[in-house]
């Protein structure tokens, strides 16, 4: 019997795909580096070194270049690496989603993603990787082979087909580069720095996006690395030192534009610098808090506490179960929160940003490679 359509707060708690904290990686002796606290958010509640410029603040790339006083120019990245989905482009929840699920419906597989469940499925990384992980925890359909080698050639075949609608997609423009991307490839190709696209998602898909979004002459210039180019992906730095290795260039000379804890904790892993840019689905995770007294309310009941019907929730040294029952969810305090999932990144943007918006530049870049820089 195929399984039903099922909702992530029904099906899947979040947690039940996660990865190791970014710092499990790193190697032994590595210091830790100082977070550039640069995010800034799109709610009215915006940290102390939020990006945009409010009430007289600095941007925070200018911020940036401000604190190195004067200090003779830093040398450029010798490449900048970017990650596809996410970043380039916002693809996931009207793009990549919306492929699974015809991909499905045309199979008649009686499953469907939604935007909460395919949000906790990004935590793994790679498509054939998300479906196998899926059906395994939920249960293969109906029309599913039995044996494991016809259902890794059943899987193969579905990514296939949702590769195809997604590139049609693509190809008929109907999801835009992201604020700045194309703005700061230029800056770096004219300077002579390295620019490639590393990605878990089928290299045609990728292609297609630099190809059709960037367009040809940039896409001569631009390397690929994505699909099963590595045997392991993200958050496995195996990609990321491809790259490197590839292009010829230090690990530690690269700064990585990432969007997601898997891809921060690759770029770290593999020794890079890495600016995470917030894409929708992160940016969608970041509910409003509730109340200090409800948090400490709830701290003093145990790890596992029932709490009123919230849609999400937020609070420093817990994160939210996304299990519903009986109109209550789950609040476990040893999980850590949302907001600490980029605690290792070297700079956290809403966006890379066109003027007169610009959250950060190549310069930028290349201040971060010689001092860490904080608010």
């Amino acid at each position: 019997m195929a399984p039903a359509a099922a909702s992530s707060s029904a099906l899947l708690p979040a947690g039940t795909f996660s990865t190791a904290r970014p710092v499990a990686g790193r190697p032994a002796g590595q210091r830790l580096p100082t977070r550039v606290a640069a995010a800034s958010r799109t709610t009215t509640a915006r940290s102390p070194a939020a990006c945009l410029s409010v009430g007289g603040r600095r941007r925070g790339a200018e911020a940036v270049r401000a604190s190195a006083g004067g200090a003779p120019a830093a040398s450029l990245p010798a490449a900048l690496l970017f990650d596809c989905d996410g970043v380039l482009v916002d693809t996931e929840k009207d793009g990549h989603r919306i492929s699974f699920n015809e991909t499905f419906a045309e199979r008649e597989l009686g499953v469907s993603w939604d935007v909460e469940l395919y949000g906790e499925l990004l935590k793994i990384g790679g498509g054939k990787e998300r479906m196998t992980a899926y059906f395994s925890k939920m249960g293969w359909p109906a029309k599913a082979p039995k044996t494991d080698d016809e259902r890794k050639e059943f899987i193969a075949s579905l990514h296939k087909r949702k590769t195809e609608l997604f590139m049609a997609l693509i190809e008929k423009k109907l999801l835009p580069l992201r604020p700045g991307v194309q703005r700061l490839i230029d800056e770096a190709l004219g300077k002579g720095v390295k620019v490639a696209v590393c990605s878990t998602s089928n290299e045609k898909a990728v292609s297609a996006i630099v190809s059709c979004l960037l367009g040809p002459d940039r896409a001569e210039k631009i390397t690929i690395f994505a699909g099963d180019v590595v045997p392991r992906k993200k958050p496995d730095p195996a990609i990321y030192l491809l790259a490197a290795t590839t292009l010829g260039v230090d690990p530690s000379s690269c700064v990585v534009v990432e969007d997601s804890t898997i891809g921060l904790a690759a770029a770290k892993a593999a020794g890079m610098k890495c600016i995470v840019t917030k894409s929708g689905y992160i940016l969608d995770s970041f509910p409003p808090p509730f109340s200090k007294t409800s948090y400490r309310r709830l701290r003093g009941r145990g790890a596992a506490t029932a709490i009123p019907s919230f849609k999400k929730i937020k609070c420093r040294g817990a994160q939210l179960i996304q299990i519903h029952l009986q109109g209550a969810y789950l609040m476990d305090p040893r999980k850590y929160t949302a907001e600490e999932d980029f605690a290792t990144a070297d700079a956290v943007f809403d966006c890379i940003g066109d003027p007169p918006e610009v959250r950060f530049d190549l310069e930028f870049c290349a201040n971060l490679l010689q001092k860490q820089f904080v608010s």
